[in-house]
Parts: C-alpha cells; structure tokens; sequence
C-alpha cells in the first residue's frame, strides 16, 4: 500500500492508482470494453416467460440476463420476488441460452445460493450495506454496485473501495439516478457522474435508465444519453407485457422497443467513441 498516494480515500478505485481502465470478464463478455447491454425483467416470475424474453433480448444485442428473485421494497407490501426458485429458474435459462446472468443479493447469508449466479447485485438501498460489501469482496464473483440514492461520488467509490480492499477486483460501478426534488420521474438520472467517475476511476460504468427514470417512455432518450456521456454499458428491465409485470412495469419497455434502443445504442457508442 506505501506505493500508492496516501491523499485519496478511494486508494484502489483510484484512478491515480491505477491509471488503466479495468476490464472485467464475466463468460465470454468483456464489460468496459465496447457497450456491454444488460437486459431482462425487474423480477423472475416463471421459468416460461424468462426463458422467452432471453432469446428476444439475446437476438436484440444484450450479452447478460437480468431478473430478479429477491427484491427489496420500499413498501412491505409490494411483491418481494419469488427467492430461491427465481435463482434457480436464473440459473436453468442461463444453462438454455449461454447467457451470464446478474441477480440482486440482499443477505450475505445467500451467497452460497448465488454460486452459479455470474454477477452478483449490490442495489441501491445496500450501497452502504458494509457488511455485505465485505462479504461479495471475499467472492471471486463480478459485483455490480449501484449508487445510493442519496449518495455522493466519493461515497459511492468508497463503497467500492469495501470490495476492493477485500480482494475482489471486479467492481462494476452503475449510475441509476438520484433523489431530487422532482417527483415525475422516479429519480433523476445524473449524466455527470458517468464522465466524473471515469475521470476518477479504473472501474467500469454502466447505467440504469429504467430506474432511474421510472417511465418506459424515458428509457429510450435517457439509455441514449448515458451512452453519449461514455457510458461502458447499460441495464435495462424488459417485459413482454409491462402492465402485468408483478414489480416496476411502469418503467419496463417490451422486447421490440428494446431491440430499438440496443441499435441505435450501438450506433451512437460507435460514432462517439469507437472510430
């Protein structure tokens, strides 16, 4: 550690520290190295209909399946997630399709559950869960941590820092909007922090236009916009019939819109940053 400059607080999330991007290799996808596409819904709810919605988005470009199966709420009376079957329904559609897969963990008493699970979620309400962070650290697991809602950069970094520091190298960052004033949209995607935190960090980062936004009809120009602002990749909730999604409908778009983003994504990742 006396080789690194002692100054900042993230030392190993330092850019300074380490002045080369990282790349974090999850199956055969290299995540910030070209636009990495995460897509799927926000919760698992049958083998059936997740299997179908991972061709589809497979087929659109997305390279890793996301879907949930257990889902902390602000209200305990909203739908949890189905737990250990929605895992185990992950974990056969992965061995169907070929696709890695990325599921939220929120008890690191799980983490024995999540073994075939590729990428392990740290979401939002868990950024400063330190235990947690402690216990993904000591896996040899990709960990995809999302911001805090309330959380600043550095904060944000130094939650990275917990992984880090426990040996785990394979932080993916990702920008999925913040509490603001305005209550339109279900937060307020921060454009900044995908060029802010690459100017201070080595780490991958991906955005969440869905929630960050709320609204499927924001996930468009907000996923085109992250892209723009550099961003490494994108996650994105798909359903095929968002009004009966049992969690966040309101902010899913359908496998056909999706296909659209993912090329025009594509599009602009080349023009911008690609020639």
């Amino acid at each position: 550690m006396e080789n690194y400059i002692t100054n900042i607080p993230f030392k190993l999330a330092s850019r300074e520290n380490h002045p080369e991007n990282t790349i974090i290799r999850v199956g055969d996808v290299n995540i910030g190295e070209g636009l990495t596409l995460i897509a799927g819904p926000c919760a698992v709810e049958s083998e059936t209909a997740l299997f179908e919605l991972a061709q589809k988005v497979k087929a659109s470009g997305a390279s890793i399946l996301r879907g949930g199966a257990f889902k902390p709420r602000t209200s305990p009376y909203d739908f949890q997630g189905i737990g250990k079957e929605g895992i185990e329904i992950l974990v056969k559609v992965k061995e169907l399709t070929g696709m890695p897969v990325v599921s939220e963990i929120v008890d690191a008493t799980d983490i024995e559950l999540f073994r075939d699970i590729d990428i392990l979620q740290i979401g939002s309400r868990n950024m400063q869960n330190f235990s947690l962070l402690k216990a993904v650290g000591r896996t040899d697991k990709a960990v995809l941590l999302k911001r805090g809602y309330a959380s600043t950069y550095e904060d944000f970094l130094l939650a990275a820092e917990y992984i880090l520091a426990e040996g785990n190298s394979k932080v993916i960052l990702c920008e999925r909007g913040i509490r603001s004033f305005e209550n339109y949209t279900r937060n307020t995607l921060d454009i900044n922090a995908i060029p802010a935190l690459h100017e201070l960090t080595h780490l991958p980062v991906i955005a969440d236009p869905s929630h960050s936004t709320g609204r499927s009809s924001l996930v468009r120009p907000a996923s085109l916009a992250a892209v723009a602002a550099g961003a490494d990749g994108l996650i994105i909730e798909v359903h095929q019939e968002p009004q009966n999604a049992l969690s966040d409908g309101a902010q899913a778009v359908t496998p056909e819109q999706f296909d659209e983003i993912a090329s025009t994504a594509k599009n602009i990742r080349e023009i911008a940053y690609e020639k």
